[in-house]
């Protein structure tokens, strides 16, 4: 085979098993995901005494055909990126080698092949096939919010916990040990599970003023949880309205523009824009000219 026909064949094998723009990229990654949701489901089947008594010889056989399959595609991804520790090292690389690997350790390791649920972690592939990458735009927006409004949701749990120390301490003096308020940390924690409406009920007051203040407790709590969704909700739409102002340049970013599944040969990168000619992250020539 000529240098030429081994690059050729390289590419055609990365472009089936690295993007979904192709019919051949995607049969393979619906294919993929349909792999591993049945390893999941063996996984799942097998912990159940019964099931796996009847099936347990098919649960293992279906098993390792599905590592198997796993273990040539984590091969072939390594083999068809010119840096095979981009990929390796990569978030996904990891996720498909601890998805891999259990199963062969349960010959040194017993149990180990629990481990095989780290699967699901792959179905996050999905979000490539669907090209939801187009959307990451409002997933940050909605980050940003989040950041900006840390200072203040910061400040409003400090007076949280501040208003669930003296309440604690107000139920140990009214309730005291006979109602199972031992000591003011046990009241503490009564009142942050009273306050975020959990109610356990393994402690409970029993004096009218300790029910009383309790029953405060419990109303306060469920304004206590809108507070932080309204801090949240003020940054993100102070952004929009940010967005709304700013000029129409704004529309050539990469959050307007769509991203296609296309993933470099050189680094691995994904997540280009349809109009880009080189890795963002090598810059390496993403048509092979």
């Amino acid at each position: 085979m000529s240098k030429t026909e081994h690059i050729g064949w390289k590419r055609k094998l990365h472009e089936v098993i690295a993007e979904a723009d192709t019919p051949q990229g995607k049969l393979f990654d619906v294919v993929l995901l349909i792999l591993i949701l049945a390893s999941i489901a063996l996984v799942m089947l097998e912990s159940v005494a019964p099931i796996d008594a009847k099936f347990h010889d098919i649960f293992y056989i279906g098993e390792w055909i599905i590592t198997i399959f796993f273990t040539l595609e984590y091969i072939a991804r390594i083999i068809t990126v010119k840096k095979p520790s981009s990929y390796i090292f990569s978030f996904y690389g990891i996720i498909d080698f601890l998805s891999t690997i259990p199963l062969y350790l349960s010959f040194f390791i017993v149990g180990s092949n629990a481990l095989l649920t780290v699967r699901a972690l792959r179905l996050l592939r999905v979000f490539r096939i669907l090209k939801i990458a187009r959307y990451v735009g409002e997933s940050n927006k909605l980050t940003k919010a989040i950041k900006d409004s840390r200072a203040k949701i910061s400040i409003f749990l400090f007076a949280v916990l501040i208003l669930c120390i003296i309440a604690g301490t107000l139920m140990y003096l009214i309730e005291g040990e006979e109602s199972g308020f031992r000591n003011i940390p046990i009241s503490v924690y009564w009142c942050i599970v009273t306050l975020t409406t959990v109610g356990y009920g393994d402690i409970a007051p029993i004096t009218p003023l300790g029910q009383f203040i309790a029953a405060i407790i419990m109303i306060m709590g469920y304004g206590i949880i809108a507070v932080p969704t309204g801090i949240v909700s003020a940054e993100y739409a102070k952004d929009l309205n940010e967005d709304n102002t700013t000029d129409t340049s704004a529309l050539h970013s990469d959050e307007y523009v769509d991203m296609n599944t296309q993933v470099c040969e050189n680094c691995g990168k994904g997540n280009h824009r349809d109009d880009a000619k080189f890795c963002r992250g090598c810059g390496h020539n993403l048509h092979h000219e």
